[in-house]
């Protein structure tokens, strides 16, 4: 095993250097399109202001794709928009957009700190 020592300050340099490349991939990363990012039944129902009845009924109606793992459902929000223009859900633009801002915090929230434990 090699051991290489580094003063406090070249290393605070050189992390400090890190964070900025991981800012600007997580930037990138969040800037790819909303539409393929998936949400789960909670985020869907408090955002669009919905009843799980409501979910769970358009699904039994196959009126919505969705894919479950490990038991808990999850929606791609390019089929919530759909629905949305379908008439399935009345809401307005505006609560989607709040699900979709508060789904990107929580992927930043989750991915800080998986990096930052």
């Amino acid at each position: 095993m090699e051991v290489i020592t580094i003063e406090s300050q070249a290393y605070k340099n050189l992390m400090s250097k890190v964070d900025t490349i991981y800012d600007y991939v997580i930037s990138q990363r969040n800037t790819q399109d909303d539409e393929d990012s998936w949400v789960d039944s909670y985020e869907v129902c408090t955002f669009l202001k919905i009843s799980d009845r409501t979910l769970q009924k358009l699904r039994s109606e196959n009126k919505i794709n969705y894919s479950r793992i490990k038991g808990k459902n999850y929606y791609k929000i390019s089929e919530i928009k759909r629905m949305m223009e379908e008439n399935l859900i009345c809401q307005t633009e505006d609560c989607l957009q709040d699900l979709i801002q508060n789904h990107q915090k929580n992927v930043r929230q989750k991915q800080s700190a998986q990096l930052h434990p």
